[in-house]
């Protein structure tokens, strides 16, 4: 009895307020892990891989000015034009602009606040590797928060919607413009570093949105299809879902079940298969993201 209760109160919801409280908890923590990467990594090692640090970064070593201040400089006015030029997307929604604001200045702020901070390594290697994956793993945390800590993205998204082209151009094109600011700057060798450091930076913020938890997809197309459904109900202990098919050249209708398992399942999910129907037509893909009863909490 005591564990439905404690399990009923973690589903519960959140409640509006605890939302947004948990939201701005977010978008700071993970503003200064970025800030925090960025000082004690790709800072002392001039690796410039991307985005508004990039160009603090940039600026730092040719005209000694304070990273902090050169992203309070370049953010600020950006974000304004955000709210200006895209409308619907930044300042329709209250919530979103004001934790966009909030990682906007306190990024920088962090910045500021850390900027005596020893290097973690001198080694431009590792600070690209480890500087990508703190970057990336506070971006993601922000991201999760239905937020953005401003920056080139913004004019990424001023630049798609006054030129036509894709979102993902447009964020490569100033990546690129940065790197290669970075190669005049300091060399062809720290622009490839900045490259691996940008290349990890998406990477890390893909894993913190999707999880380390890859489950699989298994479509089976089989005769039999009641003892299929329920070898996989009984044996695997896995929900299955029953979609209708039809054949490209016969047109006949065939039943495709559809189920959804840990990865250290399908050896058994397939022997099972093996077993019902040594014909079956199997097809085993990754779920990268699974929520619902059984996996990962909605």
């Amino acid at each position: 009895m005591m564990k439905r209760l404690q399990r009923k109160r973690d589903l519960e919801p959140l409640t509006p307020l605890q939302r947004i409280l948990f939201d701005f908890a977010h978008v700071f923590f993970g503003s200064a892990l970025v800030a925090i990467s960025f000082n004690i990594f790709l800072l002392p090692n001039q690796i410039a891989s991307g985005g508004v640090a990039g160009v603090s970064t940039i600026l730092y070593s040719v005209f000694q000015f304070e990273p902090a201040y050169t992203q309070w400089a370049l953010n600020i006015p950006l974000f304004v034009a955000g709210v200006l030029l895209l409308g619907g997307s930044i300042s329709g929604s209250i919530l979103y602009g004001s934790k966009t604001l909030a990682g906007t200045l306190f990024l920088p702020f962090v910045v500021f606040l850390t900027r005596n901070v020893e290097p973690a390594t001198l080694d431009p290697l590792l600070a690209a590797i480890f500087g990508g994956v703190g970057v990336g793993l506070g971006l993601g945390i922000v991201f999760r928060s239905y937020s953005s800590t401003g920056g080139t993205d913004l004019a990424a998204q001023i630049i798609n919607k006054y030129t036509g082209m894709s979102l993902g151009v447009c964020v490569f094109m100033m990546d690129g413009l940065v790197v290669a600011s970075s190669a005049a700057v300091f060399g062809f060798e720290y622009a490839l570093y900045a490259l691996i450091g940008l290349f990890t930076t998406g990477k890390t913020i893909d894993l913190v949105q999707v999880g380390f938890g890859y489950s699989k997809m298994v479509m089976i197309i089989s005769a039999y299809e009641e003892e299929m459904k329920q070898g996989l109900l009984t044996q695997v202990d896995r929900g299955v879902t029953k979609l209708v098919g039809q054949g490209g050249y016969t047109n006949h209708e065939r039943p495709v079940l559809m189920c959804v398992v840990g990865r250290n399942e399908v050896p058994k999910l397939k022997r099972i298969v093996k077993t019902i129907d040594p014909s079956a037509f199997v097809i085993v893909s990754n779920a990268t993201e699974v929520l619902g009863e059984g996996f990962k909490k909605k």
